[in-house]
């Protein structure tokens, strides 16, 4: 006979949302195959193996010594693969609490000693804002934030506004469409508030697309 529904509720109902929902494994490097964990957040999704492979491929000759801001952490993922690789100092920035959280206990669980990183809690165009708090151009950025909003604008915004990228910087974008019309629209914008010259632009060094997920690779220019 069909058991009956009862009124008591599932067993996951009461989910704790600050634990770990899922994993990711760092892909190369000395902490490849370690794990790092991340809670169950609308619009935190780690980028995919493949990808992260080609973007580190894209990298290789730029990724040790370098220091790096992981802008919409999330899992923190892309920054923790670049520590893997040889970065210097990767600095996390991510808006959920919890989530910030997590990201100190993968530090720990991976024995990272304290001045090969920070971990700060906020909205990364605010955070950018603050220079005391960011207080070195970047070598990498990674700008990979929830598709359905456009946070990528304000944070290159901020990152330009407080010279804390050049014309060497390589940044790392990832979005769900191809994003060069808006970075020459942004680009255009910025110039014609800025009474800086020379006027900026953005040049796409590499570009992929995996499934629905299109990336790239860009460097401020000049002229």
């Amino acid at each position: 006979m069909k058991k009956s529904t009862s009124s008591r509720e599932p067993k996951n109902s009461h989910k704790n949302k600050n634990a770990a929902a899922g994993d990711v494994r760092i892909i190369g490097g000395k902490f490849k195959r370690r794990v790092v964990r991340f809670i169950d957040a609308e619009g935190l999704r780690p980028t995919p193996d493949r990808l992260r492979e080609t973007l580190f491929n894209w990298l290789l000759a730029d990724i040790h010594g370098a220091y790096v801001l992981d802008s919409c952490a999330g899992s923190g993922v892309l920054g923790f693969e670049a520590l893997s690789r040889g970065a210097a100092h990767v600095t996390f920035i991510e808006i959920n609490p919890a989530q910030s959280n997590m990201l100190r206990q993968s530090a720990e669980q991976l024995h990272l000693s304290a001045d090969t990183h920070q971990i700060i809690n906020g909205t990364a165009e605010r955070v950018l804002m603050q220079e005391q708090i960011v207080p070195r151009p970047f070598n990498i950025v990674f700008i990979d934030p929830p598709y359905a909003q456009d946070l990528w604008q304000p944070i290159l915004m901020a990152l330009v506004t407080q010279s804390l990228i050049d014309s060497e910087t390589l940044i790392y974008l990832e979005a769900d469409k191809d994003l060069a019309p808006q970075l020459k629209q942004l680009a255009t914008i910025f110039n014609e508030k800025s009474t800086i010259q020379p006027t900026i632009d953005f040049e796409c060094l590499k570009q992929t697309k995996v499934g629905q997920v299109v990336a790239g690779l860009y460097r401020l220019s000049s002229s």
